[in-house]
C-alpha cells in the first residue's frame, strides 16, 4: 500500500455553524462551493480548489458540543492510495479494525482509527474493492 497525497479533510460542525465555516473558507481560504454527492446521510458542503473538494464540512454535532466541550472538529483525514488488498492484508495480520465501503464513482474505502481516536481514510480506485 502506498499513499499518494491527503485527499480531503472533513470538519464537522453543528447545523448553525454551517453558514459561517462556509462563508470563512470562501472568504478566507479562497475556496470555491462545489457538488457534494446528494445521497450522503448527513448535511453539509464540499469546499473546492479547483477541480478538487479538499475541504468537506459535515453537520454531525448538537449545537455547541464543538465549543461547550472544546471538541476538536475535524472528523477524518483521507489518502488517495493505491494497494488496497495489500493494505486489507497489512491490516488483518496487525489486527487493527477496519470498516469498509466501496461508494461508486468515488472508490473503494477503508477507514481505520488512530491511538486517540482519528479516524483516518484510505481512498483507492473502485476496481481495487474485494469482489
Amino acid at each position: 500500500m502506498g499513499i499518494e497525497f491527503i485527499q480531503h479533510v472533513n470538519i464537522r460542525c453543528a447545523p448553525g455553524d454551517l453558514a459561517a465555516i462556509e462563508r470563512f473558507y470562501l472568504e478566507v481560504a479562497g475556496l470555491q462551493r462545489g457538488h457534494r454527492p446528494p445521497n450522503l446521510r448527513n448535511q453539509g458542503i464540499w469546499l473546492y480548489v479547483g477541480e478538487k473538494p479538499v475541504v468537506h464540512v459535515t453537520v454531525r454535532c448538537a449545537e455547541g458540543y464543538i465549543q461547550t466541550d472544546h471538541h476538536g472538529s475535524v472528523d477524518h483525514i483521507a489518502f488517495q492510495s493505491y494497494g488496497a488488498a495489500a493494505f486489507a492484508e497489512k491490516l488483518r495480520s496487525m489486527n487493527i479494525a477496519y470498516e469498509q465501503s466501496n461508494v461508486a464513482g468515488a472508490g473503494y474505502q477503508i477507514f481505520i482509527r488512530d491511538p486517540v481516536g482519528t479516524v483516518l481514510e484510505f481512498n483507492f480506485p473502485n476496481n481495487e474493492a474485494p469482489a
